[in-house]
C-alpha cells in the first residue's frame, strides 16, 4: 500500500532533510579563513578603494603629513550560487527516503565547502587575473613609487614550469584573498504540489540551498607565488623578496612570511624542507620552523 503524501508528511520530510543538510554542513571545517579575509557585504557590489595603503607611523615633526587613500577602482560583484537535488514522489510513497540521506548530507557539505572552492579558485587564477593596481595579482611588474617619487616595478612571482606554491604573510588583518559574503547558504524546499509546477508536472520534490558571495584579491604584497621547483634556493629567494619589500616612498613594509601554501602533491617536499630538523646532508636544517605548511588538493593544476 503506497504511503499517502500529506502536508504533515511533507513537513516532516522537510525537517528531516534539513537536519541532514545541517549535519553535512557542520561536518566541514573550512580552511579559506587562513588566507582570505571575510568581508560582509550589504549590496550587490562592494568597492575596495582602500587597497594599496599600508599605514606607517612617522615621527611627528612640524605639521601632520596627510596621506590620502589612493582611489583604486577594485570592486567585487556578488554572484548567485545554488546546489539542488530532486526527490521522486514514488520514493516517498514507497518509503525509500533513507536512500536520500547521503545525498542530503553531501548537499550540506557542498554548501559548507563552497567558500573554500571559491577562494582556492581565486588564488589559482591570480596568474591571469588583475588586482587593485591593474596588474595580475601574481606578476613581475607591480607599480610602486620609490623614495624619489620614481615608479618602480616590483615582483611577487617566480616563473617556472612546475606546480605553483605560495609563500604568504597571514599574520595581518588584511589577507591576500577576499571572501565577500552577501547571504549565507540556506536550505529550501519546493514541495507543495498545489503551488510548484515541478511537483505537478514531473512528480519531483525539489530541495536545495543557495547563497550570494564572491571572492577576489586583497594585497598582493602579502603573497609570493612560484612555479620554480620547491627547494631551499627558491624558498630563500622568495622569503628574501618578501621581507625586503618596500611600499610607496621606499618604506619597508615589515612583511614576514608565516605560511607555505601548497598543492598536496608537494607535501613531502615541503615537510622535508621546513619541518625536518635535519637537512639531507645530515647537518642542522636552518629552514626548520621557518613557516607553517598548509596543503590542499584544491590547488592541484
Amino acid at each position: 500500500m503506497p504511503k499517502i503524501i500529506t502536508p504533515q508528511l511533507l513537513s516532516d520530510i522537510n525537517v528531516g532533510f534539513r537536519l541532514m543538510f545541517q549535519e553535512g554542513f557542520a561536518g566541514v571545517t573550512p580552511s579559506y579563513t587562513l588566507f582570505a579575509m571575510e568581508v560582509p557585504s550589504t549590496a550587490g557590489e562592494e568597492r575596495y578603494g582602500w587597497l594599496g595603503q599600508f599605514p606607517k607611523v612617522r615621527e611627528w615633526i612640524g605639521d601632520r603629513v596627510y596621506r590620502s587613500l589612493k582611489a583604486h577602482g577594485y570592486s567585487l560583484v556578488n554572484r548567485d550560487f545554488e546546489v539542488t537535488v530532486e526527490v521522486d514522489r514514488n520514493d516517498i510513497e514507497d518509503d525509500k527516503l533513507g536512500l536520500y540521506k547521503p545525498m542530503m548530507v553531501e548537499l550540506g557539505r557542498a554548501a559548507a565547502e563552497h567558500p573554500d572552492d571559491l577562494c582556492y579558485e581565486t588564488l589559482k587564477a591570480g596568474f591571469t587575473t588583475p588586482c587593485y593596481d591593474g596588474q595580475n595579482f601574481f606578476d613581475t611588474d607591480h607599480p610602486v613609487v620609490d623614495a624619489n617619487g620614481t615608479e618602480q616595478s616590483v615582483s611577487n612571482y617566480t616563473a617556472g614550469a612546475g606546480p605553483a606554491w605560495f609563500l604568504m604573510d597571514l599574520s595581518r588583518a588584511v589577507k591576500p584573498v577576499i571572501f565577500q559574503k552577501r547571504r549565507p547558504y540556506e536550505f529550501q524546499a519546493l514541495d507543495n504540489p498545489k503551488v510548484h509546477e515541478s511537483v505537478f508536472k514531473t512528480k519531483k520534490y525539489v530541495y536545495g540551498a543557495d547563497g550570494r558571495s564572491n571572492a577576489g584579491f586583497g594585497l598582493w604584497q602579502l603573497a609570493h607565488a612560484s612555479k620554480a621547483p620547491l627547494d631551499e634556493t627558491n624558498l630563500k629567494a622568495a622569503w628574501t623578496s618578501m621581507i625586503e619589500m618596500k611600499g610607496d616612498e621606499g618604506r619597508l613594509l615589515g612583511i614576514r612570511p608565516t605560511h607555505l601554501v601548497i598543492p598536496s602533491s608537494l607535501i613531502f617536499t615541503a615537510k622535508k624542507l621546513v619541518e625536518n630538523p635535519i637537512a639531507a646532508n645530515g647537518a642542522t636544517n636552518e629552514l626548520a620552523g621557518l613557516v607553517k605548511v598548509h596543503d590542499t588538493p584544491q590547488l592541484a593544476a
